[in-house]
């Protein structure tokens, strides 16, 4: 019978649309924010700006999300993990 491994990680290479989810979430912001502008202040020029702006977005985030590489600049978990308080200040005369 097959073993299957549980896979844990699977939103650190999740895709949408090219995009991963963050800077999807990212463009669906750009995207909301330039239809509030347009619905605000209507005009042709406007339009134009934000369909050019959106676009150029999304070409910038999908060549950047080609390029990026996974950089961790600190430990996600501590290698002590405790209940007291963690304070500089000591009480105590030594």
């Amino acid at each position: 019978m097959k073993k299957f491994e549980v896979y844990r990680n699977i939103r650190q290479r999740a895709m949408i649309f090219g995009l991963p989810v963050s800077l999807f979430a990212l463009m669906m912001i750009a995207i909301i924010a330039s239809l509030l502008v347009i619905i605000f202040s209507f005009g042709f020029g406007i339009i134009i700006g934000a369909l050019f702006f959106n676009s150029i977005l999304y070409i910038g985030l999908t060549k950047f999300a080609q390029n990026l590489k996974p950089t961790q600049f600190s430990k996600v978990f501590p290698k002590i993990i405790s209940n007291k308080k963690s304070s500089e200040l000591h009480y105590e005369q030594d």
